[in-house]
This record gives C-alpha cells, structure tokens and sequence, in this order.
C-alpha cells in the first residue's frame, strides 16, 4: 500500500495477558468503539489513530494462544486475519515470557500478512531478571522486532512507524518461519495439491493443507464441505499415513520458539526467585491469601463509604434537589403534568440514578486496578479450593469476577468452562453476584437503613450472597448435576505496575455505559412509573401505580414492605438501578431529599428485607435474556428465574422476621 493519504488497517494480536489492550489505548485514547463481532458475543474493539499525517484504523484481536480454533477468540482473530486481510499485523509478546508467546508467531507466520514484534513489558522482564537483547532477535526471526514498554508509553510510536513501514513494503518481508520435517512437508505439498483447485479465496491451499494435517476441525469440515467426495477420499488416506502430525507440527514449533529465543534471551540463574515469585509466597498461600483478598474487599467497601457516598449525597441534595426546585419554578406556568414529569421523572428518577457516579467510579478503579496489576488471576487460583466444593473449579470464579461489573458478560464468559454440566452450573449461580448496579442500590440504601455501620451491613449483605451461591452450587451440583472432579490449568501473569491510562479508560467505557443506560432505558422506566403514579388526578396515593403497588402489597407484606416498596422491587427488573429511580419518583412528590423520606418511612426490618431481597432477586431483563442465550433452553431459564425468585421470597421474609425479633 502506498500513498499518504491512503487508510492503512493494522490488527494487534497476542495472547491473554500481555498488555495488548494498553497497547491499543495508548493509540487510540478515546478513539476507539467497543462491540461484538458479527453475530459472536465477543467484544470488538476498533480504534482510529493519525499518524505522520496518514490515518490508520486499528483494530484489538481478542486474546489468543494460537490459532487453531480451540476457542471462539482464536477463531475470530484467524478469521479476521484471513479474511479482512490487515495490512500488517503487531503481534504484542510478553517479554518475560518470550518462548511462550512465539508459538502464536509461529501460527501468524503461515499466513499470508506480514508481521512486526512488539516485545511489551520490557520493565516486568528486567524486574524478573529477564535480559532481551531485540537486535538479536530480530535478526533471528528476520521480521522487525521493537521493544515496548506500554504502561510508560515507551516505544509504542515506534512500533506504529516499523508497522507502518512494513506495510508499506511487503516485499521485504521474509522471516524465518517454523519448518516442517521432511516426511511432513512432502505430506503437506501432495495434500496441498489434491485439494488446491477446490480451495476458495481467501484460503490457501497450503494453509488449509498444514490445518487438515493439524487436525483442526473447522478447517477440515470446510475442506470437506469444499472438496469432491473422490477427492476427499484421497484426502484421508493421506491423512491417515501422518496420524502423528499434530503433535510433530507443534512440538516444531515450540522447538523453533526455543532456537529464536536461545540467544536473544539472559534468564536469572535457577533457584533465583524472581518478583512476582516472591510477592505469590504471601498472595498465594492459603491463609495469607485469603487475608488479602478479604482486605482487597473491605478497602473497596471503605474507600464506596468514606469517598463515594459523601459525594453522591452532595450530587443529590446540592444539584438533584436544587434542579428539581428551578424546574418546578422555571415552569410555574407551564401545564402541571409537564413540571411534575420534569421534576419528579426526569430529575427525581433518571437524574438521580446519576448520582451513582461516585459510586461506580470508586468500583472501577479499585476493579480496573486489581485486573491491571495480574491479581484477579490470583483471585482464581485463591478459590479453586472452594469451588471444588460446589461442584466447580476456580476458572468459574473468572465470570463471577466479570459479573461484580455486570451479570452480562459474566454469563457469557462462562464459555471458558469447558465441561457442559460446569458451564450450566456456572451460568444459573452468577445472577448471584452482585453486579455494579446492585452494588451501587446497597451503596445508596445502606447508609439510609444503618448509619454509621452500613459498611459492615453491606460486607454481610455481600458474603450472603456468596455463602447463598455456595449452599446452591452445593445443592444443584449434588442433585441436578453430577459433581464432576475436572482439573484447572490456568496461566497466572506476571505482576507489573498498573497503568492510569488503561484504568482511566476502563472506567470511562463502563460508566459511559451506565450512562447511555440511564438516559434510555432508566429514564424509559422512570417515565412510565411516573405516569402511572400522577395518572388519573394528580394525587400518589389515589393514583394507577398505589392501586397496582396495592393489589402486590399482600405479597409484601410478608417481606415487610408496604406498596412502594413492593413497586420499586419489581420494577428493578428491567435494571437494577430502577428500584432507586422508582423509590425517587414516588417519594419525589414531598419534594425532599429520597435518603431522608426513606430514613423517616422505611424501619430498620423493612430496609434490612429490601436490601436482602434485592440482593437475591431476579437479574435484570438482559440478564435473563443472555441465560436464555447461553443455555439455549427456556426450561433452565424459567428454573433460574424461579429459583432465584424462591431464594430471595425466603431470604427476605426470614431477615424481616429475625430482625424484628432481635429490635422487639
């Protein structure tokens, strides 16, 4: 490609854990757009960036160990790569982990893009003791190698230049790629030939050749769907006489990672323990472990309580309130139904779901920063143990760290599981979790219900839910699932010094979400509750919304709710944060402050029961919808709604009798 104004496409690859996504926020800073792939579930991240005066879109590879389809992630990036066709491809390796990360070069180099090394984490390689001397290892591989250091932005413009520059002149491109063994290669070449004329673009027949001797199941159940049955019968015998090629084809490429490596790379001597060594003697021991895990949660309830909270109640009473009162004097002359939907559903419902900021800022960073610094990978490893008990292992624990964000992606992560039985059991306990908007509905009403001690009430409000999921798991998997025993082999990071940038982006993209939230669907919510509550005479009490809140206070009453309460459980349904923007509609009519109305309304029992019970509710609507997706099954997606609907009706109603005992 040439020209300066010409659009150049590069793809960022690399395996999980390498710092690529840093990589791809320094570039592109807010320039980016976060989706899902073509009909995946996956996210997509693309990005934008002007370089030298030329623009260049960018796009983020999901995180792949290899290409060969073991995964939905390696499936995307190798379908990206063959038939998007980038103009050149960055691979982003750990450099303290170089040998390992080479195998997915070695994969990259059997397709037709050229492609550059960006050698990332250069600080974490020399705090490991890992000397890499890149001149060396670019002449090994004879493609360009740059050594990168993203968390400090160190080398990131030059590996866009060499990348640049790449692309620019593709004919310079010959590395030194992996080699077959002579029997292989001559196996490669006739199956390369029988099947060439059959093969459409954008495959090449050497390729699809080399994945038919692999073993790949997708490239096979192409080749077949491509190739004549005549020929496909030559096809197999061929592949009959190379039953071992898979294991020779992989074992040659870690053996060519090796030889690239051996000289370019000065480990420290053995029985040197290394940083991350010596920090996992403390976080990973058993008791030590768990002390700092259990201290990682109380700072993140210390930090909601003593930062966050103060702030969200400056956002309520000194710019919720005041708005709301300039609103109903600004349009003292306007119709009465439009002052009250702009004063009691917009700002008193939507506008004060916004007060959450705070909140989940304070989450995010403190979320943001334990995934960026390698711990939450720890966090895994730390409750294998107690999965195990419940029928699980500790991969589970990776969606149930993603669903203390959001219950969405956690059900979807739940692919990493492999076993059937596992997944499923996975997916039906993560609504358990207690998502963000949970978490910031706890934050908002706890210190309302308890006072000085809401952190401690939150804690336990918390560990309820997880003893509650563990008492389920234990339950469902001795029941209706065979407690299967399955091993867990995970890759736990190096630890590095976390980047403000990648942090501050990773709040930004989350809380930019719960904004479009609330301006669409929250505010969707707030103005329908709203409607019923003025509808038909102006009055709450004699209102659409009193009289349904009354005909469910029966089922309440159990709970100890009166029929606003009832209402605001049931309309977080559709989001979690509706329970506050419909308590805000309905106390909006008093024209006060929603925590004080609550304080003076709700008792202690009463409050205890709505958090409980919120807690243990239902999920939100996408939730349910992504189970259903996941599970394929309205039948488990029914049970996990009516279990969860079970479980919370019991939680309630025994905290609403017991609490009322011990304050009798």
């Amino acid at each position: 490609m040439t020209g300066s104004q010409a659009v150049l496409k590069i793809a960022l690859a690399g395996q999980p854990n390498v710092g690529k996504s840093t990589v791809f926020n320094m570039l592109t800073g807010l320039n980016q757009h976060v989706g899902n792939w073509p009909g995946k579930t996956v996210e997509r991240k693309e990005g934008t960036l002007l370089f030298q005066g030329r623009r260049i879109e960018i796009v983020d590879l999901p995180g792949a160990y290899g290409l060969t389809a073991s995964s939905e992630e390696e499936r995307i990036a190798r379908d990206y790569i063959i038939q998007e066709k980038p103009d050149v491809v960055v691979l982003v390796a750990n450099a303290a982990a170089l040998d390992r990360n080479l195998y997915l070069l070695a994969e990259l180099l059997t397709l037709p893009v050229p492609v550059t090394l960006g050698l990332n984490m250069m600080d974490v390689a020399a705090t490991e003791g890992v000397d890499i001397m890149p001149v060396v290892l670019e002449a090994n591989l004879g493609l360009p190698v740059t050594p990168v250091t993203a968390v400090a932005n160190a080398g990131v413009s030059d590996l866009i230049s060499v990348a640049v520059a790449q692309a620019d002149d593709r004919a310079r491109f010959h590395p030194a790629r992996p080699e077959l063994g002579a029997g292989l290669r001559r196996s490669a070449n006739r199956l390369s030939k029988q099947i060439e004329k059959h093969v459409p673009r954008p495959y090449e027949a050497g390729w699809v050749a080399l994945k038919l001797l692999e073993g790949d199941a997708e490239v096979t159940a192409l080749a077949r769907r491509w190739t004549p049955e005549r020929d496909w019968r030559q096809v197999e015998t061929l592949l009959a006489e190379q039953e071992d090629a898979a294991l020779d084809i992989i074992g040659g490429r870690y053996l060519w990672a090796d030889r690239m490596v051996k000289a370019a790379v000065r480990r420290p001597p053995r029985g040197e323990a290394s940083l991350t060594e010596r920090i996992d003697r403390v976080a990973l021991h058993p008791i030590g472990g768990m002390a700092i895990l259990f201290l990682a949660l109380g700072v993140t309830f210390a930090l909601t309580f003593t930062v966050a909270w103060p702030l969200q109640r400056i956002l309520e009473t000194q710019v919720i309130l005041p708005l709301r009162e300039f609103a109903v004097a600004a349009l003292a002359g306007a119709p009465p139904a439009l002052s009250h939907f702009i004063a009691d559903a917009v700002l008193g419902g939507a506008g004060l779901v916004l007060t959450f900021l705070p909140l989940l800022l304070v989450f995010y960073a403190i979320f943001g920063f334990l995934e960026d610094t390698g711990y939450l990978a720890r966090v895994a490893y730390l409750t294998d143990r107690f999965m195990q008990r419940i029928g699980l292992h500790g991969k589970s624990f990776l969606p149930f760290c993603l669903g203390f964000g959001c219950n969405v992606p956690a059900i979807m992560g739940a692919r990493v599981i492999e076993s059937p039985s596992g997944r499923l059991l996975t997916i039906l306990l993560t609504p358990l979790v207690p998502c963000s908007a949970r978490f910031a509905v706890l934050a908002f009403l706890a210190p309302v219900f308890f006072g000085a001690t809401a952190i401690w009430a939150s804690l336990g409000l918390v560990m309820l839910n997880i003893a509650v999921l563990a008492l389920l798991g234990a339950a469902l998997s001795h029941t209706l699932f065979r407690n299967e025993r399955m091993s867990f082999v995970m890759e736990l990071p190096l630890y590095h010094a976390p980047n403000p940038r990648t942090i501050g982006l990773f709040m930004w993209s989350h809380t930019w979400s719960f904004l479009r939230r609330a301006s669409t669907m929250i505010l969707a919510v707030s103005t329908g509750v709203w409607l019923l509550a003025y509808f038909p005479d102006g009055v709450i009490q004699t209102s659409w919304l009193a009289q349904l809140g009354q005909f469910l206070e029966p089922l309440g009453r159990l709970l100890g709710f009166d029929w606003r309460l009832t209402v605001a459980l049931f309309t977080s349904f559709v989001a979690k944060e509706n329970a506050i923007a419909t308590l805000g509609v309905i106390y909006g009519a008093d024209g006060g402050s929603l925590a004080d109305a609550l304080s003076h309304s709700v008792t202690i029992p009463a409050g205890l029961s709505f958090l409980v019970t919120t807690m243990l509710f239902i999920p939100c609507a996408a939730t349910v919808s992504a189970i259903r997706q996941e599970t394929g099954s309205r039948a488990w997606t029914l049970f996990s709604v009516g279990l969860l609907l079970l479980v919370a009706t019991a939680g309630g109603a025994v905290s609403y009798a017991a609490a009322a005992w011990l304050l009798s």
